[in-house]
């Protein structure tokens, strides 16, 4: 079995396909065959994932094994809403078959699978997973990505304790953009006084390639 990576979140639009293809490039510009997966993608109009295409794109570019998969091998379930999997699908229960079938296709042909998530931790899938039972029921263990603007703290320590709660072997990563000049002054002293290693998206990505790969 590949070593098996969730991309998880504090919440929407945190940057975890950001995360995920910074991901696949330290692995691979290590010489491991890297892969992907995004088990369920929500907001896909005419068959067509915005994130999943992406994905694809660049693992194949990485990956010459993954050069006959398709989206729908990268993406097994998909929704037109753009919501929770939950909302999106009607409450239709998660066949979790489906995730695994894909998940063992693509693990022939790789060392590292990055399974990027929906959402947070607490996104509903169908009435009885949550995104974060979905990183227990594959054996992963978790990247954090967390933001850096104001809220960031209460954010960060609600998702990890979640994550510790569960005893989900996790790293935590700070997401931190342009307009996050002010997180050095109004958030990043809290958590390097309290023992809390940042670790930063961009910068620091191949030390947090190598932790997780080595949970």
């Amino acid at each position: 079995m590949a070593k098996r990576i969730f991309i998880t979140a504090t919440n929407t639009d945190i940057g975890k396909t950001y995360t995920t293809k910074l991901l696949l490039k330290s692995y691979a510009s290590r010489g491991l065959r890297v892969g992907v997966i995004k088990p369920v993608e929500t907001g896909v109009i005419d068959g067509f994932c915005p994130d999943g295409s992406e994905l694809l794109s660049l693992v194949q570019e990485l990956n010459p094994e993954f050069k006959d998969i398709s989206v729908e091998d990268i993406v097994p379930i998909t929704y037109e809403l753009p919501a929770a999997p939950f909302v999106a699908s009607n409450a239709k229960p998660l066949d979790i078959n489906i995730l695994h079938v894909a998940m063992q296709k693509l693990e022939k042909l790789c060392d590292v699978l990055i399974i990027e998530g929906a959402g947070g931790l607490y996104v509903p899938v169908d009435e009885k997973y949550m995104m974060i039972d979905l990183i227990e029921e594959f054996e992963a263990c978790a990247l954090l990505v967390t933001h850096c603007s104001l809220g960031c703290i209460n954010d960060t320590l609600l998702s990890k304790k979640a994550l510790e709660d569960k005893n989900i072997p996790h790293i935590v990563g700070f997401n931190c953009k342009k307009e996050d000049s002010s997180f050095i002054y109004v958030s990043e002293p809290y958590f390097l006084q309290s023992g809390f290693e940042v670790l930063k998206i961009t910068d620091d990505i191949d030390t947090l390639s190598q932790l997780l790969y080595n949970l």
